[in-house]
């Protein structure tokens, strides 16, 4: 399984940054914004990496050597951007594709650069491999199962042939280690509420702070929140609000390899593969919903 997941991640990688070169070419001109049922923003750099990385999936297949693993083009996609999927038709899956195109469309839209393509492979209702691909700050974060996680800022180097060894040798393991004694929160850019700002204040009175000198709030967009903890830049991401499982499935797999975890507030780790996709639905919000938390001594949950 490991060296499967080594080869295919390399692949996975190529189709990311494929998109992301795509969402660039929209970036750069000016764009129509639509909107969907729920509201939430819809471009034609949303649709066109969901093409591409949809493309990529099907065509991916094994190395010979492992060719006892089913084809890979069997492998289901869900996306956000493709046809609704009944929850009958994939809660049998025993591993399928979980696909955010373009996750900060917000930030895109507001061009801050803080957008990222995401793309997950979820075994067991788990993710097993995550590639989280910011273009417009090229920069990539990526991990598979037993591999470990990393973080590469030299994503134009990487092309179809390239194995995964060689784009190891552009990147750095994650986490990396801080010198600083802070408490480092990173809050949503776009979804920031009271609720949120409540429970950072409350921070500096629980457990979380001791052996820390000070608490720093930063923001920032999309699945980046969930790399920065992963990387060591930032301690702690609460999320008080609804996500959906494609925005986190793949940060979800690099901050796992990072030695981090998500959690509902309830302390128990959640599964991919809900009824709806909602990981936190708003009738199941009381304080604190969602959290990815870097391990540090003494740090246990609120």
């Amino acid at each position: 399984m490991k060296e499967f997941l080594s080869d295919l991640l390399a692949q996975v990688i190529f189709t990311a940054v494929k998109a992301g070169g795509k969402i660039m070419e929209i970036y750069h001109k000016d764009f129509s914004v639509k909107y969907k049922d729920d509201k939430s923003p819809l471009t034609e750099a949303d649709k066109l990496s969901n093409e591409i990385i949809c493309d990529g999936l099907k065509q991916l297949t094994p190395a010979p050597r492992h060719t006892p693993t089913p084809t890979l083009t069997r492998i289901p996609i869900l996306s956000e951007e493709n046809k609704e999927i009944p929850y009958d038709d994939r809660k049998n899956w025993d591993i399928f594709w979980l696909v955010d195109p373009l996750d900060g469309t917000k930030e895109f839209i507001k061009k801050n650069g803080e957008f990222t393509v995401n793309i997950a492979l979820i075994h067991k209702d788990s993710p097993v491999l995550g590639v989280v691909y910011a273009p417009a700050i090229n920069t990539l974060y990526y991990a598979a199962k037993g591999l470990g996680a990393y973080k590469s800022v030299n994503s134009e180097t990487v092309n179809s042939e390239r194995r995964m060894n060689e784009i190891l040798k552009n990147s750095v393991k994650l986490p990396v280690e801080r010198d600083d004694k802070d408490l480092i929160v990173v809050a949503s850019r776009s979804h920031m509420n009271q609720e949120t700002q409540n429970f950072i204040e409350a921070l500096k009175e629980s457990s979380l702070f001791t052996n820390h000198s000070s608490l720093i709030t930063t923001s920032i967009g999309s699945s980046l929140k969930i790399c920065l903890v992963a990387e060591g830049k930032a301690d702690i991401y609460p999320r008080l609000g609804p996500t959906m499982e494609w925005d986190t499935a793949a940060a979800h797999a690099i901050v796992k390899e990072a030695g981090g975890e998500i959690y509902i507030y309830d302390s128990s780790m959640f599964n991919v593969q809900s009824s709806n996709l909602i990981q936190n639905p708003e009738s199941k919000i009381q304080n604190f919903q969602l959290d990815a938390q870097h391990p540090t001594p003494n740090t246990q949950y609120l």
